[in-house]
């Protein structure tokens, strides 16, 4: 195949691939999401008020960042003071023969190297110090407001997207904060020092160099146009692949059991293909800069050693200030050369810092109003009263929800999918905020208190028992860090943990590994309620808590449910008769709103929703 026939096929396929890659854009609802918006918007201009972001950043470190400022100029003063060196040496003293002013010279032209290799290293160093603080604080910025952000964000955003923004650009950000910025400031100031100095030596000779200078801006502006969408398009697509490889690795227990291994590998090969291709465009332009300067710059020290060595044979001019000028016309294109790398940089980071700072301005939903309280002990009242709720405010999940749980009571809520279930729990611990009516707990309006102080007394467990990295010790007591390991201990065996625990190879020392797999969801379920008895809520959720366990793990669960439940308000949302029948009430939701409402024994005899539910799959239950 020849050139321009691989050439053509690679288009092709690059072509086919991007046509790939917005077909699965397209079937994907996730690209709705602000997040995914920004990252496909290739044609957003960037808004450079972003720079001021990292103002307050600085400003931390303003001394340290002052010095390194002070020695990137004195570097770049001793580096322009060469050439002139140079050329009072020629002039002076190698063409007069006087080989004791060309020593002194020589003495003064090692110290001013010398100098200018400390002044690089501390200045490197220091600003490199500054930069690596600078990406701390961002970091850790945006890891607090990323706990900040309300469920609702994380329901619409893919996790590999923030995680792209969290590592892979400020890895960007790393190289132009730790020595990017300085050195284009450098460039900057080394540019103005070498004009200066061109001019005072030979004004004509200076005016001929610059003559190329315009041919430069109008490269510049025309390869920019291209470079910030290439460079943009570059940071979407491997956020799209980490999203991507963040969602199959999580999946792999679905992935495997229904055999999509090789359906899921060609899509990511096609997304992954898609990176590569924008990448390699991106290195295309970046590269394509770079060159152009260098001819341009062949070009200028042409035309001034054509014209200045006309200028000697006239004897209008000295041969060592036209050694030193084409010199200077090397470090007058120096800089430029630096400028045109750091530019391309400056874009990349550019990109980079619009990302992150759409995470640092992502609004949280969940605040606290300004004159929110600590929420006191409570007893355990709970009352919702005319609640209407819905994710999308168009279709109200909860429709004018009136219920009240007296302090001390066991309520079980049961109902089919999508009847506002797992709703209400998210709105008690104010997960998400009603649109109508009013959540009171003692008479205390949830939304007048702080959510801190509202979830200290609220305990969750799931259906799904999630579990940190670290030892089941250091997860028990994971909502109450100060507990005592006898503390611990007492929590696990009021729930009938502990003698499961113990027979682990390190007892309660046992490392978990990521979320908790090498337990059995039994062992993991155990866990999260001591979690939840030790740090003693008022007010307990259990969200199908028990949903996942074998029966025989049911049975020590039982026991520790009664006392984890006792002298507490609880809600248990389940479908297991053993768990709800002892309940001092239960409520039957149907779409949104109260259908029945009683004990287990009364609600039979209605021969209504309940019992309907309890035939179909409550008594099955029950006889196992």
């Amino acid at each position: 195949m020849s050139w321009l026939g691989k050439r053509t096929s690679n288009h092709n396929n690059a072509s086919e691939r991007a046509d790939t890659y917005a077909e699965y854009r397209r079937k994907h609802t996730w690209i709705e999401n602000s997040l995914a918006h920004s990252d496909e918007d290739e044609a957003m201009d960037f808004d450079w008020k972003l720079i001021g972001m990292f103002v307050p950043y600085v400003k931390r470190y303003k001394v340290s960042a002052t010095v390194s400022l002070v020695l990137m100029v004195a570097y770049t003063i001793l580096n322009v003071i060469n050439p002139l060196l140079i050329s009072l040496a020629i002039d002076n003293f190698i063409t007069k023969h006087d080989m004791n002013g060309l020593a002194i010279l020589s003495v003064i032209f090692l110290v001013v190297n010398i100098a200018m290799w400390q002044a690089q290293y501390w200045q490197v160093w220091t600003m490199s110090w500054v930069g690596q603080q600078i990406l701390y604080l961002l970091s850790s910025d945006m890891f607090i407001h990323l706990q900040r952000l309300s469920l609702s964000f994380y329901d619409h955003t893919q996790i590999g997207r923030v995680m792209s923004r969290l590592q892979s650009d400020i890895d960007v950000l790393e190289a132009m904060l730790s020595s990017g910025l300085l050195s284009m400031l450098g460039s900057v100031v080394a540019l103005i020092g070498i004009v200066g100095i061109m001019l005072w030596m030979d004004w004509t000779l200076a005016l001929l160099t610059f003559v190329v200078l315009p041919i430069m801006v109008v490269i510049a502006a025309f390869w920019q146009r291209f470079a910030q969408r290439s460079f943009r398009r570059t940071r979407a697509s491997i956020s799209l692949v980490n999203s991507t490889l963040q969602e199959n690795i999580s999946g792999m227990r679905v992935i495997q059991s229904l055999v999509r291994e090789d359906r899921n590998r060609s899509e990511f090969d096609d997304l992954n293909a898609y990176n590569r291709d924008t990448n390699q465009e991106s290195s295309r332009i970046a590269a394509l800069i770079l060159p152009l300067v260098e001819v341009i710059a062949a070009l200028a020290t042409a035309m001034t050693v054509v014209y200045g060595g006309y200028l000697v044979s006239r004897g209008q001019l000295q041969v060592g200030v036209l050694v030193a000028f084409v010199l200077y016309i090397n470090r007058f294109f120096d800089p430029i050369r630096d400028l045109s790398q750091q530019y391309t940089q400056l874009q990349r980071s550019g990109v980079a810092a619009e990302r992150i700072a759409q995470i640092l301005n992502m609004k949280v939903d969940l605040q606290d109003s300004p004159n929110a309280i600590e929420l006191p002990p409570v007893k355990g009242d709970v009352a919702f009263e005319n609640v209407v709720f819905g994710y999308n405010p168009e279709h109200p999940v909860l429709k004018g929800l009136n219920w009240h749980v007296q302090a001390g009571q066991t309520v079980a809520i049961v109902g089919p999918t999508g009847a506002g279930k797992s709703t209400i729990i998210s709105l008690l611990t104010r997960f998400y905020d009603i649109q109508s009516g009013a959540i009171l707990i003692d008479g205390y309006d949830v939304r007048d208190v702080t959510q801190k102080s509202l979830r200290v007394q609220v305990g969750l467990v799931p259906q799904e028992p999630f579990l940190f990295t670290g030892t089941i010790g250091d997860n028990i007591r994971y909502g109450r860090l100060e507990a005592t390991d006898e503390e611990v201990m007492e929590a696990a065996t009021a729930v009938g943990a502990h003698d499961l625990i113990i027979q682990l190879p390190d007892g309660y020392n046992t490392p978990i590994r990521e979320r908790g797999r090498n337990l059995s969801m039994g062992q993991r379920q155990l866990i999260s309620f001591a979690r939840a008895l030790l740090a003693d809520p008022r007010i307990l959720i259990l969200d199908e808590a028990t949903a996942n366990i074998d029966t025989v793990t049911e049975a020590i669960v039982q026991q520790g449910l009664r006392k984890l439940l006792h002298g507490r308000t609880a809600f248990v949302i389940a479908h297991r008769l053993s768990t709800i029948k002892d309940a001092d009430s239960i409520v039957v939701l149907q779409a949104g709103q109260i259908a029945e409402q009683g004990t287990h024994s009364e609600l039979l005899q209605r021969e209504g929703e309940y019992a309907s539910l309890y035939a179909m799959g409550f008594r099955h239950t029950a006889a196992v």
